[in-house]
């Protein structure tokens, strides 16, 4: 795997860790959620940012948040309990097939 993939990776995973804080610190009331919260955000920014260096910026934001979205969906779903009806479940599929069809078929990703 290309090093700018997992650098892309990495940003998704320290994303997904400081919304689900963001989520935690209830409005930046909680100390310690609130740390984490600045710092996967702070490394989420420099992992893209590394990812940037390589790939186009609106491909890798569009691969970032996209992963990003679907992941924190289903955390809501397991960690909080938030529930998606039918609509945003076909909606996040939507999401997930414009990411492989960019992976897969564009000649704008380096694979």
């Amino acid at each position: 795997m290309p090093l700018h993939y997992l650098y892309l990776i990495l940003a998704v995973l320290f994303e997904t860790i400081g919304t689900t804080a963001l989520q935690a610190s209830q409005q930046f009331t909680r100390t310690g959620p609130t740390i984490v919260v600045v710092i996967a955000y702070g490394l989420a920014f420099f992992l893209l940012g590394l990812t940037l260096k390589y790939m186009p910026v609106g491909v890798v934001y569009a691969i970032w948040s996209g992963l990003g979205i679907v992941f924190i969906a289903c955390i809501g779903f397991v960690v909080f309990g938030q529930r998606l009806d039918l609509p945003a479940i076909i909606g996040l599929g939507l999401i997930l097939s414009g990411i492989l069809v960019i992976h897969l078929l564009s000649n704008t990703t380096q694979h």
